[in-house]
């Protein structure tokens, strides 16, 4: 099984935001701020040429941390029958690889509550405490620092 991932349109991610992150909900909810702008960031999992998996970096600090460069991620997704296979696994720790290079302090991102467990195993730290975003679900906030630091 061939799988690669590559940089893509944000237009392109809608393919997998709507079924898994935006369901029931008109495709306008996958747009989120910042998707067009020049240091955003977005990259498509595919496998044997078919689009399997997203995830989507905004350079935007968040000023609960002091790092000067943070990225966030945002709309990570794999479409439902691809869960659990390491797609996700593969997609953070390419993001972070790209993030290395872009000399970044520190990522973080609202994780789903159900995904805490996945990105704690990926060296990821809760901070706060859990909030609801309306229509979406319970999130945490969530970051690593670059060890490089």
């Amino acid at each position: 099984m061939m799988t690669i991932i590559k940089e893509i349109s944000y237009l392109e991610t809608f393919l997998v935001r709507h079924p898994v992150l935006r369901e029931g909900k008109p495709i306008e909810s996958c747009h989120f701020d910042g998707d067009d702008l020049e240091t955003t960031h977005h990259f498509g999992l595919y496998s044997n040429q078919k689009l399997m998996g997203i995830i989507s970096l905004f350079q935007k600090n968040n000023p609960l941390f002091l790092g000067q460069k943070q990225y966030q991620i945002r709309g990570m997704a794999v479409l439902q029958q691809q869960q659990k296979t390491g797609f996700g696994k593969s997609l953070i720790l390419y993001s972070e690889a790209f993030c290395m290079g872009q000399n970044v302090d520190l990522i973080w991102f609202n994780a789903r509550v159900e995904a805490v467990g996945f990105y704690e195993k990926m060296g990821y730290q809760k901070i706060g405490k859990t909030f609801d975003i309306p229509d979406v679900g319970e999130h945490i906030l969530m970051f690593k620092k670059n060890e490089n630091e």
